[in-house]
């Protein structure tokens, strides 16, 4: 138990010592929290090419980053993508685009269908 005002005490003034605490670890805890983490990216990575190939789309999760959409969606929503080919595209539904040169892809509603 640590006493406000105690002397002797140091507290660290972010209240996060990270480098301090990697110190005091054995050889084995460190070993144990790097491995943690590696099985947490390791997660990350493997759900998110999974709904990659679920969905068929290469970002199968995007970001609205202007408020062009709203009412609908505003800007932080995340959308859910799916690409499936066999469905026709029709007026009122959301669609993302890759414009070349460009590494963010766009996000717009269908006016309209315009058929050759």
């Amino acid at each position: 138990m640590v006493r406000a005002g105690a002397v002797g005490t140091h507290l660290p003034a972010s209240g996060l010592d990270i480098f301090g605490d990697l110190r005091k670890m054995n050889k084995r805890q460190l070993y144990y929290q790097v491995l943690n983490f590696a099985m947490i990216v390791s997660s990350a990575l493997m759900i998110w090419k999974g709904l990659i190939v679920l969905t068929g789309s290469e970002s199968p999760i995007v970001v609205v980053l202007s408020g062009s959409m709203e009412p609908a969606f505003h800007r932080g929503d995340l959308l859910f993508l799916t690409n499936f080919r066999e469905d026709p595209i029709r007026a009122g539904e959301i669609v993302v685009f890759k414009v070349e040169g460009r590494d963010i892809p766009i996000v717009h509603r269908v006016i309209k269908v315009h058929e050759k």
